[in-house]
């Protein structure tokens, strides 16, 4: 392993997250310089820190979720900036599995669309490793997230941690039981990381001047469309946000960080890890996570 240069540490990991950005930067959705690596979280270890690097020092416990993919790996070299110090109380595994997902609904619910409590949201993917962190959060703030799922069992792990409205797609017409649900007036703002299969569905969940937030693509890019879909449906707004713009400034980070920590200390969060591969079987952990096989999040053994 090199030495880390200017603003840069090194870390040995103990945990690695997965997540299906890393499914887009493998298929070439999202590009990156070859050669390069995949994974954009983990936790462990201080090993060295380059010149100039002063938040962070030798041996003490860190978590990240950013910086350039490659987190796939038994210890690596990364910019220090996106390193994060990881509270006692917080294990390892438990780190690696939440960073980019906790970090992605606390930008979701407190910054794109900054949830008050009272409202109804619908949430695609609600037993997914990101929508079951969601569930339990919108149940904290007092918000009524209804969720999408592909299965009974799935219904019931979204309902256990909070959604309390879970619809399974396949049996049901997500569009209208939100109509039912809301008695026709639809939701102020709808959470979509399925892009192609649910983008013109879910506008059409929205009440007038609500917010469509698609951030994510599991089914397929979302096609092209003219701008008036939106003002058909009540002149509504549209975002693709991305964590990482969110995360770019050291200090927005650090209290995304500390909010989504007090979360978990608080016991408001619970982060559940259902699968654990060894890091040599990412190929089949991949699998898993393109045919939907997944629930809650997934983490990599070095």
């Amino acid at each position: 392993m090199p030495g880390p240069g200017p603003g840069e540490a090194r870390i040995r990991q103990m945990a690695c997250g997965l997540n299906y950005i890393d499914v887009y930067y493998r298929t070439g959705q999202y590009t990156q310089s070859l050669p390069a690596g995949l994974g954009m979280e983990g936790a462990g270890v201080v090993e060295a820190v380059g010149p100039d690097v002063t938040h962070i020092h030798v041996g003490e416990r860190v978590a990240y979720a950013g910086g350039p993919p490659g987190a796939y790996a038994a210890a690596r070299v990364l910019p220090a900036n996106v390193l994060v110090k990881l509270p006692a109380s917080i294990e390892f595994d438990t780190a690696a599995a939440m960073m980019l997902q906790g970090l992605t609904v606390q930008y979701l619910f407190r910054r794109t669309f900054r949830l008050q409590g009272g409202e109804t949201i619908l949430f695609h993917a609600a037993a997914g490793g990101v929508g079951l962190i969601a569930c339990q959060w919108a149940r904290a703030l007092g918000v009524t997230m209804i969720g999408t799922v592909s299965s009974d069992e799935k219904a019931e792990l979204a309902k256990a941690h909070g959604c309390a409205h879970a619809i399974n797609y396949r049996k049901e017409n997500f569009v209208e039981r939100v109509k039912e649900i809301t008695e026709g007036k639809g939701v102020p703002v709808v959470y979509d990381s399925v892009g192609k299969e649910t983008f013109f569905d879910s506008l059409d969940c929205l009440s007038p001047l609500g917010m469509m937030v698609s951030y994510g693509a599991a089914s397929g890019p979302v096609p092209a469309f003219e701008l008036k879909e939106l003002v058909s449906r009540g002149s509504l707004f549209i975002t693709r946000p991305s964590l990482f713009h969110y995360t770019a400034k050291r200090d927005e980070l650090e209290i995304m960080a500390a909010e989504l920590f007090g979360m978990v200390e608080g016991g408001k969060l619970k982060i559940n890890i259902h699968q654990r591969y060894e890091l040599s079987n990412a190929a089949q952990a991949h699998r898993d996570l393109e045919a939907r096989l997944t629930t809650g999040s997934s983490i990599l053994i070095p």
